[in-house]
């Protein structure tokens, strides 16, 4: 009885607190905790409430009627959190400074302000399953409570606000290049080219906006600055020629020289496209795109970072737009330690996209069947094996009874073909050189029936933009993500992995120790070497984000 009285007037304090603090952010007072406009995070209010608990009902940011030391630069932050992908409007923090000469109403706006904060940083802003991100679970590493309460005693708030964001090293990396491209799209005349004409230029050709293109080339970093040029005058004078003139004649030629060609080069390879120095259509368009897009790109990729739990183990991470798996070799993010290699994902059709979920690899198969989907056997095969008898044993084709690789094989009859229409039988591809899924597949059991496997059509790596199939994922260098897989089990050298490969049966191989696979949507990523790459949004969930976010788009025109 004791213990449930307790318990009781725990209960009755808390809901007093509520109420004390929903009396002073009521809606007859000028400023309310709930009035902040932008993106909230649920159940604000008792979040709030649970705060002042943890604190004994006292008031956070103000002593002796002023703002605090740490509730000052908690503001400062606020009105720069752009410089982190945020908006200061989601936050107000000049509503929130406009009431410090009073404390009961200061107080739990900047409360709120800071839960919010805390919370976007460490969690992203919307739940990433809105977007169509599946995770396994909704995070809860970080008690935000706690956080915010510890803030407002910090004794530097910067920096407990940074340790809330994640602390992926690339993560850092794309924050800094945020503010570099903030930078940038402060001069929109940096993208205006003139336009090449109707056709392709090659090194040699003449370019009217050839020192134009210069200036954007050496501002994006593509381009190594001229050396500045000595004015004559006294020895002791140091006074140079700006940074941006041209130090020669040769520089300031209207034609694609040179080094123009390569930092042409340098450009495409950022930006995920065919790399041959020239000034296409496509190369144009990229060059063309306002930083105010790069901007937005950077911060979405910021977001869908945000979401991401810390790795517990070593993952293997698929950027869809990238078209690129790396295999980390430990949790850190360290290029050093990651094998990478270029994938092909799924079309751009939205039935044959690949999905951005997270699974758990458990095997791999050498000499697998392909079991062909549903989808593909009534749209694309069933004309094909109807319009010739010899369809099935040229593509090494088979029509089966039952679910696993030792089902029956039907003969090719008419009727059977009608069974397999009907959905009572099944078609498959037997294990070989030409089988659809190449020599091995790796398996991470998912709803979407999406895997990892190499592929017989070799050539289509040879593309810069790689979405050809129908959702799975298919990898450059099968033999190396085998070793990488196999690496902690016993047994499993090189040379018994080419052995499985090119061997003539099936064989399955279940891992000891499952591998965290994340199949992920960035369209920026920040380098160690230094550059900053784009992809495109080849799926449109980059639009989809900030229609979810809540922020209008980024004009595209040139």
């Amino acid at each position: 009885m004791d213990r449930l009285m307790t318990m009781t007037g725990v209960r009755m304090r808390r809901v007093m607190l509520v109420f004390f603090l929903s009396w002073i952010v009521a809606p007859t007072h000028a400023l309310t905790a709930d009035a902040l406009p932008g993106v909230a995070v649920a159940g604000e209010t008792a979040l709030t409430a649970d705060v002042y608990e943890r604190v004994g009902s006292q008031l956070l940011w103000s002593t002796r009627g002023s703002p605090t030391a740490q509730a000052t630069a908690l503001l400062d932050i606020l009105r720069a959190v752009d410089s982190r992908g945020l908006r200061p409007s989601d936050y107000s923090p000049e509503l929130i400074a406009a009431a410090s000469r009073d404390p009961d109403r200061f107080d739990p706006l900047l409360t709120a302000a800071a839960i919010r904060l805390i919370s976007h940083l460490h969690y992203g802003r919307i739940d990433p399953r809105a977007a169509g991100f599946e995770l396994d679970e909704p995070r809860t590493d970080l008690d935000v409570v706690a956080a915010v309460a510890a803030l407002a005693a910090a004794p530097n708030v910067d920096a407990a606000v940074t340790a809330a964001e994640p602390h992926f090293y690339h993560y850092v990396l794309l924050k800094a290049a945020l503010l570099r491209y903030r930078t940038l799209a402060e001069d929109p005349t940096l993208t205006q080219l003139p336009h090449p004409g109707n056709r392709t230029l090659h090194a040699g050709d003449p370019y009217a906006g050839a020192p134009a293109l210069r200036r954007l080339l050496v501002a994006l970093g593509d381009l190594p600055a001229p050396a500045p040029v000595p004015v004559p005058g006294p020895a002791n004078a140091n006074v140079n020629i700006k940074a941006d003139a041209p130090a020669n004649a040769a520089t300031a030629d209207d034609t694609l020289d040179a080094a123009l060609v390569h930092a042409l080069r340098h450009f495409q390879e950022r930006h995920g496209m065919t790399v041959d120095g020239t000034l296409s259509d496509a190369t144009f368009e990229a060059l063309t795109t306002p930083m105010t897009q790069r901007v937005r790109q950077i911060e979405l990729t910021l977001e869908r970072w945000r979401w991401l739990p810390a790795f517990d183990s070593p993952p293997i991470i698929v950027n869809i737009p990238e078209f690129r798996l790396f295999a980390f070799d430990t949790t850190a993010d360290r290029v050093a330690s990651i094998l990478q290699m270029p994938v092909i994902v799924g079309q751009t059709y939205p039935s044959k996209r690949t999905p951005v979920f997270v699974g758990e690899m458990r095997y791999v198969v050498f000499r697998p069947y392909w079991d062909v989907p549903r989808s593909i056997t009534v749209h694309e095969m069933l004309p094909k094996i109807r319009g010739s008898a010899e369809y099935l044993a040229r593509n090494h084709l088979e029509i089966v009874r039952g679910d696993s690789d030792t089902a029956e094989v039907m003969a090719p009859t008419p009727d059977t073909v009608a069974r397999l229409a009907a959905g009572e039988l099944r078609l498959r591809q037997q294990p070989g050189d030409d089988n659809a899924l190449g020599l091995v597949k790796f398996l991470f059991p998912n709803a979407h029936n999406v895997y990892l496997h190499s592929t017989p059509a070799h050539q289509l790596f040879a593309a810069s933009r790689r979405a050809f199939s129908h959702g799975c994922i298919r990898v450059s260098d099968p033999a190396a993500l085998a070793g990488y897989v196999l690496r902690d089990e016993s047994g499993w050298d090189a040379a018994r992995i080419d052995a499985a490969m090119h061997g003539d049966k099936t064989l399955r191989v279940q891992l000891h120790r499952p591998i965290h696979v994340m199949i992920l949507y960035g369209t920026a990523m920040a380098t160690e070497a230094g550059d900053v790459q784009f992809f495109d949004d080849i799926y449109g969930h980059d639009r989809k984000l900030e229609t979810l976010l809540g922020l209008a788009s980024v004009s595209r025109a040139r």
